[in-house]
């Protein structure tokens, strides 16, 4: 098995996750988004985050809104909606047990 593979699948699976609450934090424009997650070290490319939200967008959990640019042209920002932030409680919920979970597995593997 490849490592890089793995680890990419494992950020993956927890992007849509950390996109929800970078925007529970604060309404944010796509690029803004992509550099929160740079940051944690959850690289993700335009590619890959625009068909997560339209995703998110489609299942009721984001929203966007236009706001006009000096520069160019108007920017879409996107906001958690009310079912997102109920959405993002519940895999939190789950997260924080999945780890729990994971790590007692791997303290007993240690442990043995």
């Amino acid at each position: 098995m490849n490592y890089d593979n793995a680890i990419a699948q494992m950020k993956k699976g927890v992007l849509e996750m950390c996109i929800l609450a970078i925007l529970n934090q604060k309404d944010a424009y796509p690029s803004d988004i992509i550099q929160r997650l740079k940051e944690s070290d959850l690289i993700v490319v335009e590619g890959t985050l625009y068909p997560l939200l339209s995703r998110l967008k489609n299942s009721s959990l984001l929203d966007y809104y236009w706001i006009e640019s000096q520069f160019g042209p108007p920017r879409k920002y996107y906001k958690i909606t009310e079912s997102g932030k109920l959405f993002l409680d519940q895999l939190l919920a789950s997260w924080n047990s999945f780890v729990l979970n994971v790590n007692q597995s791997l303290n007993h593997n240690i442990n043995s």
